[in-house]
Formats: C-alpha cells, structure tokens, sequence
C-alpha cells in the first residue's frame, strides 16, 4: 500500500471513529467502557423499539387497562334499561334488607341503637327496620341475635352491667315499626301479664288495594289454620266464621264452630282514600297469628300492598293488582313480588312498670311514605308527624 492510499484510508477511519470518540466523552460517569456503554445503548433502543415489519403492539400498560375496563362497564351500564322509580326504589329495599341481614353483629347492633325511640330501666322501644327477624331463622343475622350487644352499647361499653334486652311482642320480619324489649324476664313476664289482660295497645297503619266498607267498624271473625292441598302444599291462616247466609238468601244461619278456631277482633278506621287505595289504622283486640292480614284479605277484600301470602288462597304467588294501582306506583305486574309488605307498627301503649303510662308513635319507612305519595293519600292531621313520637304521662 503506498503512501496515498495509506492516508485515505487512516482518514476514513478517523471519520468513523470520531462519533465513538463524542460518546466516550459523554459517558465518563459510567464505570465501564464508553464502547461498552455506547453498545448498550444500542441494544436497548433496539429492543425497545417495534419492529413494524414484525407487527408486535406495544404492551398494555396498568392505567390504560383501568381506562378500558372502566369504558366497558359504562357502555354495559347504558345499554341497561332505565328503571322507574318504583323500581328503584324496590331494589335499594332489597339490597337495604340484605345488608342488615349479612352485616357483622356490631353493626347492626349500631344501626339499632340509633332507632331507640323510648328506654327506662325496665323497657325499650326500637323502630324495627323492614326484611329483619326478630327471632333466629334459618341462620339468618336477627335482632335477638344482637340484643347482648346492644345492650352494652346502651349501659356503655366500659360500664360493667349485668343488664340484658329480651324481646317482649315480637313483629313479623316483613313489618316494620315499634318493636317492644325488657331488660329482664321479670320485665317479660309483666308485659305479657298486661298484654294477656288487654292493657297494652297497639295500632297499625296498612296501604290496601280497595276501600273498607263501611269506613270505620270491627271484625269479628274467628280465624284457623288450614292447610292447602296442590302443587305447592302449605298452611295458611283463614276464616271461620260462625254464621253463613241461608239457603234462601234472606239472613245468617248460626253454625257450628270449629273447636281449633281461635276468637279475633279487629277495629278498623279509614284515614284516607283516593283512586280505590286507601291508608286504614287498625287495632288488634285479640293476638291470632296474621289477624290483621286475614282480616283484611278474606273479611273486607282490602288486599295490602305487599302481602304476597294471603293475595291467593289455593297457591302461592306473586301478590297481582289492579291496573290502575300498578300505573300509580310505576311497577309492572311480572315486578310485583318486589312490592314490600306495607303492615307498619304505627303506635305502642302501655302502663310503665311503677307508675305511668309510655306511648310511642314510630316514624313510617321510607318506602311507605313515598307510596303514600303515589297513590296521593295524606295523613289526617290529629296523626300529623309533628307531634312528639313519645309521650310519657
């Protein structure tokens, strides 16, 4: 190679290394070799680069998966459709219901000592919330279940007491409204005494589906336990009158009475109607199993909204109203078993242990009031809620 050619060639390889020789430089914080660094960097620029002939997408990252999941349910939440505020309104006191009966018992426990509408040292008063046994039922979370720790959180959690809450006159876990405990069987066994010689009082306040005729009266039927043959067997409470029309016609026939009936009494006060709904109160003078419900359903054909049980006699089915009354809540017939029972413990009166006399009025549910709204029924004004809900004389 001459001396020409040596040069040329000497220049192009000073040109090529002129670009390592810049890298060099700015790589001198690293602790190996700047053509080592300079390959590195190389490398994973090229590994992080799509190759676009290959077709290879670029890796989902965390946030933008979050982003997608988060349009998916908003399109499926959409697509559903719109529910009417009855609806609405039946599936909040669905899930309300549940939430009581699958919460931890402190809880609970919590949510019941904020409903203590009355308590002295021998009795308590609650607002018992809708879709809650009393009693234990099917392993189903009660209010017994929790009265141990409502009763500490009443004397104080650092209080040592040797106190307890024991249910006296129990509701249906579909009712709602003022639910009587003692504090001692001693306390038990008195309010059963009163309640056995008719010195305890109590009103309820039911939404039916037609009007009772006359507007104000009693029902005096006795009611028995008859079992119902089909495809679905079960017990029912019903009717057994002592008197049927006669043959002709022209008057009532004295029968025999069934030795199982039992004696049940009913006063009944229309309070408001409208639209072929109506708001009654009623005051069991007797204590038979579902004597308001029976009483209601088969003696004045007033159905309560709600009372799935006793709208059929030979099966068990979704209660099914009239058209109009459907129209006024919202609700379609085939969403009909959804309808709460609306049977609300109203008002409780009774003598005090000592001297005295406690009456309580129980503030109406949520889901009660709104269909009091719907159907346009109104409260009569010696019941308006602006009177004090306990009176103690």
């Amino acid at each position: 190679m001459n001396h020409c050619a040596r040069n040329v060639f000497v220049g192009k390889w000073n040109f090529l290394l002129r670009p390592l020789e810049k890298t060099r430089t700015k790589c001198h914080q690293c602790s190996g070799s700047a053509l080592v660094c300079f390959s590195r960097s190389q490398t994973t620029a090229t590994e992080q680069a799509p190759d676009p002939g290959k077709g290879e997408k670029t890796p989902l990252r965390a946030i933008d998966l979050a982003r997608k999941l988060r349009q998916e349910k908003s399109s499926t939440r959409t697509a559903e459709p719109p529910l009417s505020d009855q609806q609405k309104r039946v599936m909040d006191l669905k899930r309300f219901s549940l939430q009581l009966q699958n919460v931890h018992p402190n809880v609970l426990a919590k949510h019941l000592s904020k409903s203590v509408l009355y308590q002295d040292q021998h009795l308590v008063i609650i607002n018992k919330p809708y879709g809650l046994p009393v009693k234990d039922s099917n392993g189903e979370t009660s209010i017994s279940s929790v009265l141990p720790v409502l009763s500490k959180m009443m004397d104080g959690i650092k209080v040592r007491s040797d106190s307890q809450l024991l249910p006296c006159l129990g509701l249906e876990k579909e009712m709602t409204g003022a639910l009587l405990l003692a504090r001692s069987e001693e306390a038990v066994e008195h309010v059963l005494e009163l309640n056995s010689s008719s010195q305890v009082q109590r009103k309820y306040w039911v939404v039916t589906a037609g009007i009772p005729v006359p507007s104000e009266g009693m029902i005096d039927i006795p009611i028995i336990e008859r079992a119902v043959t089909g495809s679905q067997p079960h017990y029912k409470m019903a009717l057994s009158p002592i008197y049927r029309m006669n043959d002709a016609g022209s008057g009532l026939t004295k029968v025999r009475a069934n030795r199982q009936s039992l004696p049940a009494v009913t006063k009944y006060k229309v309070l408001d109607s409208h639209g072929g709904c109506s708001l009654v109160e009623l005051e069991p003078l007797t204590g038979v199993k579902h004597q308001i419900r029976v009483h209601m359903a088969f003696a004045m054909s007033c159905l309560i909204l709600g009372d799935h049980k006793y709208s059929h006699w030979s099966k068990l089915a979704p209660q099914k109203l009239p058209e109009r009354v459907l129209g006024k809540l919202g609700l379609e017939q085939s969403k009909s078993r959804h309808l709460p029972l609306h049977l609300h413990a109203r008002q409780l009166t009774l003598p005090r242990i000592g001297h005295g006399t406690v009456s309580v009025r129980c503030p109406l549910p949520k889901f009660f009031t709104q269909t009091l709204s719907r159907l346009n029924l109104t409260f009569p004004k010696e019941n308006d809620d602006n009177q004090p809900p306990c009176n103690v004389v």
